[in-house]
């Protein structure tokens, strides 16, 4: 006999894919409208073609964004990754002291986007901040509002403090899934640490390394509301990040048409990015498995 195939459990995806319709689909359809129109408000519309993605290809207002954008999202994988992976080997890996270790890594990564760029925005600060009085005291000319590099020192150290401890959280669970049977057999074989950490635990963290590289720069790539509260994109535009630039283009320019051109540009280059590496875990998943 054939079995009959009962596709009635669809119905339970049902309200998922509802959600999903109205929550990302519909909005992003909208976009798109407003990408290949131009419109002068009361909801009237004249079609513009693929103009509005001309423009913005060959905008150097953009490709000034995105050379910022991308600078700072390598510098932030440069300093957090290997960070992380320092501070998951030194953590305690187990009793009292492990428990300890995990909440205090944790802790930052609970505080709000928005509270982080107050927190900063005030620690930096020559009159009332810690960091920027202590600064001053040392001789050292510390202004974030006026001088770039202080701007871009302050940012970084900041995605750094709020960030490093997911990248160290996710090497320590790979940590401890390793079989206490590999360090006992490099014991026997008297191998360095070095040794360890290159033939053991760096193979065994590869996947979640991926994982925390993928995260990190998503996350970084799409950096809005800490550095705008910090800094607001300047001094000038030396902090206008590609959502920065992208919020007030739509918002404070009102240029509804470039800004959802610059949107669908934006959002397939994080889907592209992400592609790769899901297809480079997928891969690695299946080497594994061998």
């Amino acid at each position: 006999m054939e079995k009959t195939q009962n596709n009635k459990a669809w119905f339970l995806v049902l309200p998922v894919l509802v959600i999903v319709a109205f929550s990302a689909v519909i909005p992003l359809m909208t976009v798109v409208n407003y990408s290949l129109n131009d419109t002068f408000g009361n909801n009237e519309f004249f079609w513009a073609g693929m103009e509005w993605f001309e423009e913005m290809v060959t905008s150097d207002r953009l490709h000034e964004a995105l050379g910022r954008q991308i600078l700072f999202s390598a510098i932030i994988l440069a300093i957090e990754v290997p960070l992380g992976i320092y501070i998951a080997l030194n953590m305690p890996k187990k009793g009292f002291w492990a428990s300890v270790s995990l909440v205090l890594m944790a802790l930052p990564l609970l505080i709000p986007f928005n509270v982080v760029g107050t927190i900063w925005q005030i620690f930096g600060r020559v009159d009332i901040g810690l960091l920027g009085h202590y600064l001053a005291e040392f001789g050292i000319d510390y202004n974030y509002t006026n001088d770039p590099l202080d701007a871009w020192i302050t940012v970084i150290v900041m995605d750094v403090w709020h960030w490093t401890s997911l990248v160290a959280l996710l090497c320590y669970a790979g940590l401890q899934s390793i079989p206490q049977a590999y360090y006992q057999a490099a014991r026997v074989d008297q191998a360095s640490r070095w040794a360890v950490f290159r033939y053991i635990e760096l193979p065994k963290m590869a996947g979640v390394l991926l994982i925390a590289v993928l995260l990190r720069f998503m996350d970084s790539f799409m950096i809005y509301t800490e550095p705008f509260v910090v800094t607001g994109g300047g001094p000038g535009n030396s902090t206008t990040f590609l959502s920065i630039d992208l919020v007030k283009m739509a918002i404070g320019q009102f240029d509804l048409g470039p800004a959802a051109a610059f949107s669908i540009m934006y959002f397939l280059v994080i889907l592209l990015v992400s592609w790769v590496f899901y297809t480079v875990m997928t891969n690695l998943d299946k080497e594994e498995g061998k």
